[in-house]
């Protein structure tokens, strides 16, 4: 997975870089908040990203505050990585909209760890995604007949919201996407073709 790091302080980096490395992850390194940011809203930007509290340009919850306003339908899982762990600290980072909060220094399998649970929870963001996307498009292409149709009692015409009357047919090729092919039922065949029932 491609992760976005911002940490300014180059041993931290560093050292974040060798260990998610060392995981498997292809990251993504920035020195300050304002390269952070300008990653986050390119088109092919990291899914997940691990954010330093204070930074130069902009900090941690400024970015996170920035990528929260962004209109998209697969918002980036963040975790803010900081020397800040204060309980005060990490309801402010949760608040500003961060998916998680790391203090300094981290255990590395413990960060494996949440990085697997942002995993998870993307997985089941994109999968999510998809099947709305799939019922939209669903419901783009169905048109469903509702409500009283009036139909008359003799000839089964039926009477449109203009008041004219329509052919069965007529009316459902116009309300929906039904395509019709005809036949005989076998009472009409009697009645109609008895020679040759």
């Amino acid at each position: 997975m491609k992760i976005l790091i911002a940490e300014d302080d180059l041993t931290s980096r560093t050292v974040l870089t060798a260990v998610l490395k060392k995981q498997g992850h292809d990251v993504a390194a920035t020195v300050n908040g304002a390269e952070a940011w300008q990653a986050m809203q390119q088109p092919d930007a990291p899914r997940m990203a691990i954010l330093d509290w204070m930074m130069p340009e902009m900090d941690g919850p400024e970015i996170v505050r920035r990528v929260r306003a962004l209109q998209t339908d697969r918002p980036p899982y963040i975790i803010m990585l900081t020397a800040k762990g204060e309980k005060a600290d990490i309801i402010a980072g949760l608040d500003v909209g961060a998916d998680d909060y790391l203090a300094k220094p981290y255990d590395p399998g413990e960060l494996r760890a949440r990085i697997r649970v942002g995993q998870r929870i993307l997985e089941l963001q994109a999968a999510m995604v998809d099947k709305v996307q799939e019922l939209q498009k669903a419901l783009n292409e169905v048109r469903t007949l509702r409500g009283i149709i009036p139909i008359c009692a003799s000839c089964k015409n039926i009477r449109d919201d203009k008041g004219y009357w329509n052919q069965v047919e007529a009316y459902i090729r116009d309300h929906s996407e039904a395509e019709f092919s005809h036949g005989i039922c076998p009472e009409c065949l009697k009645k109609l073709y008895p020679e040759f029932v």
